[in-house]
């Protein structure tokens, strides 16, 4: 249960669907802030505003909330972590970025020993400068930048951090770190622009997550005014580690928020800010809370995956059976506001145990059992109806905006959609600054394998969902509009985490028909 992945697709097919997209723009695209297969201004600042109003209102949503991404992004400031961040591995970390008008930029990163960001070992210290170059063809609404590092140095601080992380970097790395005479509390430089390279891959250390650039900013409206709120999102960290430093992102991870304009209550927004290379923070003691599934839970925002893919989730669970209903909406733009594909699963999950690895987290195995689909674009309707009787539901009667199942066909081949399956996952709960219950699932594989064995299992999360209530109700059915200028090839993925990719006819033309494929959970 997580945001699937289709691999075969996000591989091979990047060209093609730059060229698909580029013939949909006048010009050759080498103009900057061109924005792919979307209307645009002449002007070099283009900005995308939605209305997000989630049908299941957080107290503090309620009035709706606008949003408004600007391309190019203003990157000037610092931004930094507002939870301690878990990423695949697992590793631990928070982060304090500081961008200046001049593209320099000063990034710390704070890595711990535990999933609570209160045991510090040690932090890396990164300088550089930062090119914002043009509008993203591969992941609308998203900017593409080049980065040159300068300077990364580290700063260890406990002794038994120092002996592990010596280990780590010998013998690869003979840069101008003094390996030998480490000790904590003293900053030691790992790479400058004559030397150590060695000693960052040794890290497994890269900042190609600047590679996509993304800055949106939240105004809550409400009876006593606005209150405005600044995310940065920057790109998307491999699963594998062995791929990071050559990861070319597509998606996101957690955003940072601005230190001037974000969420309050924050009191790790502030520990965070304050911090430097020799004193990192240590953020307070979470209090331990049971998972507690039961009720209702949805997206906060409309949410991103890597390859293209824009969607909200929508869950249901119900202890009492072991059973579980998941609506997956996705969409062909950052928004969410033109709705391509909606997704019904439903099955039931097993508890495990308390994780090793992710402190706070659970084990558990979910099953699918049934499925049902609902295209809302005619390119998905024109592909559906061209499957083979007796292979993707009801052959020759889909049509938009109208639910079929297949789970009579036990799934739907031309999806690769096989029923029943089952996958192993990884959830959490927690309590935000207003003491309302989120729910984290885990995070998908970037090279699209599914976790349908135990060591596949996830290390990370995906963005956390909210409780709507603990009431008995399933996800309600409503009605999506496609909107207004759908294109003909769109791109969609589901699993409860949510992942279906659907590749429309543009790209069916030139050949990528049997590469389409998904997993549920």
């Amino acid at each position: 249960m997580s945001s699937g992945r289709v691999a075969h697709l996000s591989r091979g097919h990047g060209a093609l669907l730059w060229l698909w997209k580029a013939v949909l723009v006048v010009g050759t695209g080498s103009k900057a802030w061109e924005i792919p297969a979307a209307p645009f201004s002449t002007s070099s600042n283009f900005s995308e505003s939605v209305q997000w109003e989630p049908s299941c209102h957080h107290r503090s949503l309620q009035g709706g909330m606008s949003i408004t991404a600007d391309m190019p992004p203003r990157l000037e400031g610092t931004w930094v972590s507002t939870r301690c961040e878990a990423r695949p591995g697992p590793e631990f970390l928070t982060r304090s970025y500081t961008f200046h008008a001049s593209r320099q930029f000063i990034a710390l990163q704070h890595y711990y020993s535990d999933g609570g960001c209160e045991r510090p070992t040690y932090t890396l210290s990164v300088r550089g400068k930062l090119r914002l170059r043009q509008a993203s063809w591969i992941t609308r609404g998203a900017t593409e930048a080049e980065h040159h590092l300068s300077r990364v140095a580290v700063a260890v601080h406990n002794p038994t951090a120092v002996g592990k992380l010596v280990d780590r970097l010998a013998p690869a790395c003979e840069g101008p770190a003094a390996l030998g005479q480490m000790a904590a509390g003293r900053v030691y430089e790992l790479y400058n622009t004559r030397a150590g390279r060695a000693c960052l891959a040794a890290l497994g250390f890269s900042m190609t997550e600047m590679a996509l650039v993304r800055v949106e900013t939240q105004l809550h409206h409400s009876s006593h005014g606005g209150r405005k709120i600044q995310e940065l999102f920057l790109g998307d960290i491999h699963t594998e580690w062995t791929q990071r430093t050559h990861h070319r992102p597509s998606g996101y991870q957690q955003p940072l928020q601005n230190a001037m304009h974000h969420v309050h209550p924050c009191p790790v927004c502030a520990l965070v800010y304050r911090s430097t290379e020799q004193r990192p923070p240590v953020l307070p003691r979470a209090p331990a809370a049971a998972l507690a599934l039961e009720g209702r839970w949805v997206s906060q925002r409309c949410e991103a995956r890597p390859s293209v893919l824009f969607l909200t989730r929508d869950f249901t669970f119900h202890p009492d059976r072991h059973a579980w209903e998941g609506v997956y909406r996705h969409y062909s733009d950052p928004g969410c506001s033109r709705a391509t594909f909606t997704l019904r699963a439903s099955g039931h999950y097993a508890l495990g145990g308390p994780s090793a690895r992710l402190p706070g987290a659970t084990e558990l195995a979910f099953k699918v059992t049934r499925v049902k689909l609902t295209p809302w674009d005619e390119s998905s309707v024109r592909l559906l109806n061209g499957t083979r009787p007796g292979h993707c539901g009801p052959s020759g009667r889909w049509e938009a905006g109208a639910e079929r199942d297949v789970t009579p066909t036990a799934g739907c081949s031309a999806l690769g959609v096989k029923l029943p399956h089952k996958e192993y996952e990884l959830l959490k709960t927690e309590l935000d600054p207003w003491k309302h219950p989120l729910l984290f699932t885990g995070e998908r594989p970037t090279d699209g394998l599914s976790p349908d064995k135990p060591q596949r299992r996830p290390t990370s999360f995906q963005p956390p969902m909210l409780l709507c209530g603990r009431g008995k109700a399933s996800p309600t059915h409503r009605t999506v509009s496609s909107g207004a200028g759908s294109n003909s090839q769109q791109q969609i993925q589901f699993a409860a985490s949510g992942s279906v990719r659907l590749a429309g006819l543009g790209l069916l033309a030139l050949g990528a028909a049997g590469c389409s494929w998904f997993w549920l959970q």
